[in-house]
């Protein structure tokens, strides 16, 4: 007779179990979905705080630090959120602070934090719901247009359609791992010419050109960028970057479909691309003739030099933060000229702060209609709309009064020179990375007010705005005209 076995048989879940199993499921995926797209621009919001806080943590790993020992919080706050933000502001020297690792960690979260709020928020928003539907497309194309996070009415001919939101997010991808690649290559032998090692350029090439393109301005060595001092096609390489960073991902895309033909080309694109180049020259022609003469900076280089590295100041005010002098060192009137540069910024939905060059474009035709008596303000044969020129009228009065409030506070907390202190905040605001010297001098209450500065000039005043006020309230009812005494 066969002994029976007493192995007691497999269960297999009970079918009630696995109908709760798969209800949590469906119900976390909605909820999720309703998350990501309920309120765009406090979602995002939310992901730069997460963001934050992750990195913060990071840094503050004692295998983040080159000593070997936790970096002081305040620090390793005030670097996360530089990070995030892709600022370049920093506290502490970056080429002797922190170790492989933490590099290594900077460099992951500056083009994390170089893809954009809105644009990054859409991508988790996918991952959750599994596809893009229409709210997560308005997400996404939010970062192509503040108008979209704004509310109102969406219009499909505004800088991106929703039907290409899946084409411009592939852009923001590839755009970012092709440029980044193709400047790292040609960087390489320039960092073997200035005498470093083949084995670490094959780590700066790479840093360098994701701090260009990020418009972030870190530098993996103590020196700088002193060891390229003159080395005209290594600069020209960071200019270029730049400037591909700061026209923004919405410009890329119409360029890479578009080409030459200038004429298919978006208002949105024309207007980006004119006014950057434009600042671009005046602002080095200008740097030019303020600094001619000061030893501290320009006067003590010949004819060629000075040219060259007056432009590429111009370049590196826009939102870069790289630099080959000393900005402590500029006379006062191109600190003015610089903040101004540097408050203004670069194109949306790039890798630039300030309050971007469109915004700048925008107010400027306005004045210009308004002086003509023309009964509407027009640029390449299109009409711009009066709740784009009061968008950019909102993101000036919210830019300058942040920049004011930080300046008071600061200045008060340092007793610094205002001139210094405004250059460093509107460095922060505009996330460029310049400093005069105030900011790694800087009191532990003035670091977190500095930090507060780059997340607000970051994130957006127009998301900020959005994020306060979540939902758009319609009246159905319109007031008496009465019309004030304005100027």
């Amino acid at each position: 007779m066969t002994q029976m076995s007493s192995i007691p048989p497999e269960r297999s879940p009970s079918p009630g179990l696995a109908r709760t199993m798969q209800a949590f499921a469906v119900r976390a995926r909605d909820v999720g979905r309703e998350v990501t797209t309920a309120s765009p621009a406090r979602f995002a919001v939310l992901v730069f705080l997460a963001l934050i806080t992750l990195f913060t943590v990071l840094l503050t790993l004692p295998i983040a630090s080159a000593s070997g020992t936790a970096t002081a919080f305040v620090d390793a706050l005030f670097t996360a959120v530089s990070t995030i933000c892709v600022t370049g502001l920093t506290t502490v020297d970056m080429g002797t602070h922190w170790s492989p690792f933490g590099l290594i960690v900077i460099y992951v979260g500056v083009n994390v934090g170089a893809m954009g709020v809105l644009t990054f928020a859409s991508i988790l928003g996918l991952v959750i719901s599994k596809r893009l539907g229409l709210r997560a497309k308005l997400i996404a194309a939010s970062d192509t247009n503040p108008l979209r996070a704004h509310g109102g009415p969406v219009n499909e001919g505004q800088t991106v359609r929703l039907g290409e939101v899946g084409s411009l997010l592939s852009t923001v991808a590839l755009s970012t791992l092709i440029i980044e690649a193709g400047i790292a290559v040609l960087m390489y032998p320039s960092l073997l010419v200035g005498g470093v090692s083949p084995l670490r350029a094959l780590w700066e090439a790479p840093y360098y050109a994701a701090m260009a393109f990020t418009n972030t301005g870190f530098t993996p060595n103590p020196e700088g960028l002193t060891p390229f001092l003159h080395d005209y096609f290594f600069l020209t390489m960071m200019m270029l970057a730049v400037f591909l960073g700061s026209i923004g991902f919405p410009v890329i895309y119409t360029l890479w479909r578009q080409r030459w033909h200038v004429r298919a080309w978006s208002l949105h694109a024309k207007l980006t691309i004119i006014t950057t180049v434009l600042l671009f020259f005046v602002g080095g022609v200008v740097f030019l003739g303020l600094e001619f003469d000061n030893p501290q900076t320009f006067g003590d280089r010949n004819a060629w030099d000075t040219i060259f590295q007056s432009f590429f100041l111009s370049g590196m005010t826009r939102s870069a933060g790289f630099s080959t002098i000393d900005t402590g060192q500029l006379h006062g009137s191109s600190v003015i000229v610089g903040s101004m540069l540097m408050f203004v910024g670069g194109g949306s939905a790039s890798t630039a702060g300030g309050i971007k060059v469109t915004t700048l474009a925008v107010l400027a035709l306005a004045v210009w209609s308004e002086a003509k008596g023309r009964p509407s303000v027009q640029a390449f044969g299109r009409r711009i709309p009066s709740d784009v020129q009061r968008v950019a009228l909102a993101v000036v009065a919210w830019g300058a009064t942040i920049v004011a409030v930080s300046t008071v506070t600061v200045a008060q907390m340092t007793k610094a020179p205002v001139g210094d202190v405004l250059f460093d905040v509107i460095s922060a605001f505009a996330t460029v990375g310049l400093s005069s010297g105030v900011t790694e001098a800087a009191p532990d209450p003035a670091k977190y007010v500095l930090a507060a500065t780059m997340l607000m000039g970051r994130i957006g005043t127009v998301t900020l705005a959005a994020a306060v006020a979540a939902t758009s309230r319609s009246q159905l009812y319109s007031l008496p005209v009465e019309r004030p005494i304005v100027g």
